[in-house]
């Protein structure tokens, strides 16, 4: 009996690299680039879990014996019983009921698992093996392209379960991350489903109704304490957890790595607790750790290191570190050194899917004959695009910057998050003029880069993604850059093609300055993953947007 529970537990928890095997789907590349569309149409399947299915409680970031658990509230739906049955694992109901995020503290159950989900998804791939935030939109899309419609609306009414049985969007339906969610792309979900079939069938008139319900509860986590930016009218990302974050088991030398980088250079973020702390945020609250600084200022020559430090990670940076998660975008240095002080800005990047989602919603009242919420969506949208020009926009630069509400004074950092505002509609024509001239900050051979700047970090220079450069291309397609759009999407679907031919491969993201999936990553999260979800949505995207 133990050797059968020990040979589960080994299949469930696949090493990453059997997993991107896993993930590949489709016969090896012909050398035809028509052969990459049997990768991605097959790539829906090999991704898809659902609760029939031994292979969706596998969780290689933590490599423990696989548990369900099932809302507090519900009864064991029968397809649990038979997985138990199947799988031989174990279902649990939570403690208790979830009203809203941050109800339940991971800490509170004996083990992490998974959470529920009555419809089966897609997962992005490799250790990314459930159900993601925004990840499943650009999923959404690519399912709605490939005539997948029944599957999208299925992840969509996932993320109404998880709004209804565990308090919001969750970054992912894992016990650990009930303390947060990411960025805000429901309505944007729902409306392409509801699209895809003109309002009718099973995504009709009931089902819009359902998903304006819901969509309003995601809203009110964005607009409500802790998720405002100080009295700056805006929203910011938080996590409502404390300290390392679990999902990092499969990295443990993670935040070793961080401490060891700051303190070789002198910790700007002022991030490093050595002695007794001084204040709230300056609290110890992860493990001691061990560092030995080196002076990585002589290049590639050797790097003398000093005497081994002992030391601690302070409080508010494992809130920035956590806030950080939930933004979607991790590792870089746009909010400080590892974005650790994420939760004292405004983003520019959610400010603006919040003011897409009050125009949706807007969209969403009149669809459902409510008028007065149509006027109270339209002047929401309307004050929150006036709060961002007026704490956001730079007109010497031409440019939207991220608010560091605690200093009251906008970034430096150029970030191609600041072209959100044309996606969502809520730049005037004449700022999206001006951010157009400043496209060549980020634009590359590959695409755009995720920024301007080389860190070493892997949502920095030279790496690309697909969510950004969709969020980009569209935006300038909308105000009619028609030719900037066309480039950018034509440089992204040409150079995953090319990787593809080498390799039989779609990655996680790719490296946009020489057109390869070489991920040199420093510090953090250094694979490249096979799969991947949303590079093969977004590619779908833009063939479509091009009339290939």
């Amino acid at each position: 009996m133990k050797l059968t529970i020990l040979i589960l537990i080994a299949a469930l928890t696949l090493p990453a690299s059997a997993q991107q095997d896993d993930a590949k789907g489709g016969a090896p590349p012909t050398g035809d680039s028509k052969d990459i569309h049997t990768y991605i149409h097959q790539g829906w399947d090999v991704l898809s879990r659902s609760m029939n299915d031994c292979k969706t409680l596998g969780d290689s970031k933590l490599q423990t014996q696989p548990i369900l658990f099932l809302p507090a509230e519900i009864s064991t739906p029968e397809d649990v019983t038979a997985l138990q049955k199947k799988c031989g694992i174990q279902v649990a109901p939570l403690p208790k009921k979830i009203e809203h995020a941050g109800d339940l503290r991971p800490g509170e159950l004996p083990r992490q698992g998974l959470l529920y989900l009555p419809n089966p998804y897609v997962v992005p791939g490799g250790r990314f093996n459930e159900m993601y935030g925004w990840d499943s939109y650009f999923i959404i899309l690519g399912l709605v392209r490939d005539s997948r419609v029944d599957a999208a609306r299925g992840m969509v009414e996932n993320f109404f379960y998880e709004i209804e049985h565990y308090g919001s969007v969750l970054n992912a339906n894992r016990t650990y991350y009930l303390t947060r969610s990411q960025p805000p792309l429901l309505t944007s979900m729902i409306l392409s489903v509801y699209d895809a079939n003109n309002g009718q069938g099973p995504s009709g008139a009931a089902w819009l109704r359902r998903g304006y319900e819901n969509a309003e509860r995601d809203w009110q986590l964005w607009n409500t304490e802790p998720h405002l930016a100080g009295n700056t009218g805006l929203s910011r990302y938080y996590d409502f957890g404390d300290g390392p974050v679990p999902e990092m088991g499969d990295d443990p030398t993670y935040y070793n790595q961080v401490a060891n980088s700051l303190l070789a250079h002198g910790d700007p973020g002022h991030y490093l607790v050595s002695d007794a702390p001084s204040s709230s945020a300056m609290m110890v609250v992860g493990p001691e750790l061990t560092v030995k600084p080196c002076d990585d200022s002589q290049g590639s020559a050797a790097k003398p290191c000093g005497p081994e430090k002992k030391v601690h990670l302070s409080a508010d940076y494992y809130k920035g570190d956590r806030a950080m998660r939930e933004s979607g975008y991790d590792i870089s240095d746009r909010f400080g050194p590892f974005s650790g002080s994420t939760h004292h800005y405004a983003p520019v990047c959610l400010n603006s899917l919040l003011y897409k989602a009050e125009s949706d919603l807007a969209r969403m009242a009149a669809l459902l004959g409510r008028p007065a919420d149509v006027k109270k969506w339209k002047d929401r949208a309307a004050l929150r695009k006036d709060r961002m020009t007026r704490y956001m926009w730079n007109a010497g630069r031409g440019m939207f910057y991220d608010y560091d509400f605690q200093r009251g004074r906008q970034s430096t950092y150029n970030f191609a998050a600041s072209f959100y505002p044309l996606w969502a509609g809520a730049a005037t024509p004449q700022q999206a003029r001006m951010q157009l001239r400043r496209l060549p900050l980020v634009e590359r051979g590959g695409g755009i880069a995720t920024s301007d700047r080389i860190t070493g970090v892997q949502w920095d220079m030279p790496y690309g993604w697909a969510p950004v450069q969709y969020f980009v291309e569209e935006g300038l397609r909308k105000y009619g850059f028609k030719t900037e759009a066309n480039r950018v999407a034509a440089h992204w679907n040409s150079m995953v093609e090319e990787n593809y031919l080498r390799d039989g491969t779609i990655r996680e993201k790719y490296n946009v300055v020489d057109r390869t999936t070489t991920a040199n990553v420093s510090v953090g999260y250094k694979a490249n993953v096979v799969g991947f979800g949303w590079t093969n949505g977004v590619y779908l995207e833009f063939e479509a947007a091009q009339g290939k």
